[in-house]
């Protein structure tokens, strides 16, 4: 590890149509930290886990994801475990970069394990999505606020979303020590330590938007321009915020597979 810049490291994949109904993989590199590991998949779906092979990211490390799912191909993305930002001896911001691509006819589930920010950590994390015009996109994201009994540490998360080229979502916020003030207040937090965000993008969701409307106590889905709906939630653990957006998913597929009819 550099003592100045910290660890770099990256991990790519590419998942494409084998022309036989299957999907392919034939790009999978990984390095450093970041491992990538191909699973048993369905008749048309590929499956890749995202494996820590160390502890991080730490002060000053940057990695980076990158998935591009190409026409007619489907895959399915998870984590082994969560990951967990720590202080490290390196200062400064500690970057989690996903670039995300999903072609037309394209299906992606981006489904990782949840991200904890211990106490004295500082990370960045940046999730950016281009969608083709009929790709289909389920993404989950779910931060959580410091381990059990600990402090929070910082953390600032950017999710941008395109469509077709269109920018539908740019949102960014900043949670734990040296945020701006009133993060933990009612209008953001309201002193819960999880939060997460589910994106869901169908075709058929153009003629059809999802109506805004709450879900649970602490959790609203509502329609962005296009074929996709946000749900934002927040929770007092990360078990409770799970089981949320997993209900909230529920909803949507029912509702993508009546209109679908």
């Amino acid at each position: 590890m550099d003592g100045v810049t910290g660890v770099r490291a990256t991990a790519r994949l590419v998942a494409r149509d084998d022309g036989r109904g299957g999907t392919a993989l034939p790009v999978l590199e990984s390095d450093g930290p970041l491992a990538l590991r191909k699973t048993r998949g369905t008749a048309d779906e590929a499956r890749v886990m995202l494996v820590g092979a160390m502890s991080g990211p730490l002060g000053g490390d940057r990695f980076t994801v990158e998935a591009n799912t190409e026409p007619g191909a489907r895959l399915r993305v998870g984590s082994a475990a969560a990951t967990i930002a720590l202080p490290g001896q390196t200062k400064g911001e500690a970057h989690y970069d996903v670039r995300l691509t999903v072609a037309d006819d394209a299906e992606l589930h981006w489904l990782p394990e949840q991200l904890i920010c211990a106490g004295g950590s500082d990370l960045y994390v940046s999730t950016r999505v281009a969608v083709g015009t009929t790709g289909r996109l389920v993404l989950r994201e779910e931060q959580v606020l410091g381990r059990v009994g600990e402090e929070p540490g910082r953390l600032t998360g950017r999710l941008v979303l395109r469509i077709a080229g269109r920018t539908v979502l740019d949102q960014e916020l900043s949670c734990g020590p040296g945020a701006p003030g009133g993060w933990d207040g009612p209008a953001v937090l309201a002193g819960h330590r999880a939060v997460g965000q589910l994106l869901v993008v169908r075709p058929e969701f153009t003629e059809n938007p999802v109506q805004a409307r709450k879900i649970a106590e602490h959790a609203v889905a509502v329609p962005l321009a296009g074929p996709a709906a946000l749900v934002t939630a927040v929770a007092p653990d990360a078990l409770r915020l799970r089981r949320v957006l997993d209900e909230a998913l529920t909803a949507l597929n029912a509702r993508s597979a009546h209109l679908s009819m």
